[in-house]
C-alpha cells in the first residue's frame, strides 16, 4: 500500500487505480483525500517510505480474516514539495513514526488495508 501511495504521490494522482489493489474502506478514503488535497495545492511527494510491518494479531487464529500490523515507518526520505520546485512544503523533516493497520481478506480473496493510523514523527 505504501509503495502504491508513494508512486501516486509523485504526481498527486488521487485517482490512481493501483491504490484500490492494496487499500479499501477508510484506508482508501484517507489516502485519496490526502492525495486530492496535495493535487489541489500543487504539492507532490518525492522519495519512498521505509516500512517493516509485523503482525501483532490474527483473528480468528485458525483461519485469519483480519490481521493487525504494527510498524515504525520511516518517512525521512519521503517528503512533500511544491510542484515543479525543490521547495519543501513542510519545514519539518520526515522521521520514524508509529503505524498500526488493519488488513482484511476481501471477498475476492485479496488482502487489503481497511484502516490505518500514523502517529507523529518521533513516536517510535
Amino acid at each position: 500500500m505504501w509503495a502504491a501511495m508513494a508512486r501516486a504521490g509523485e504526481t498527486s494522482d488521487w485517482r490512481s487505480l493501483e491504490l484500490a489493489r492494496y487499500a479499501t474502506d477508510n484506508a482508501l478514503t484517507t489516502i485519496t483525500r490526502s492525495l486530492y488535497t496535495d493535487h489541489f495545492n500543487h504539492v507532490v511527494t518525492r522519495g519512498w517510505p521505509r516500512n517493516a510491518p509485523t503482525v501483532t494479531s490474527a483473528e480468528p487464529a485458525s483461519d485469519p480474516s483480519t490481521v493487525m500490523l504494527s510498524d515504525c515507518g520511516d518517512s525521512t526520505r519521503w517528503l512533500k514539495y511544491q510542484e515543479g520546485t525543490s521547495t519543501l512544503v513542510d519545514d519539518k523533516p520526515g522521521g520514524r513514526q508509529s503505524i498500526v493497520a488493519e488488513v482484511k481478506r476481501q471477498a475476492d480473496g485479496a488482502w487489503r488495508v481497511t484502516q490505518f493510523a500514523v502517529q507523529g514523527v518521533g513516536s517510535c
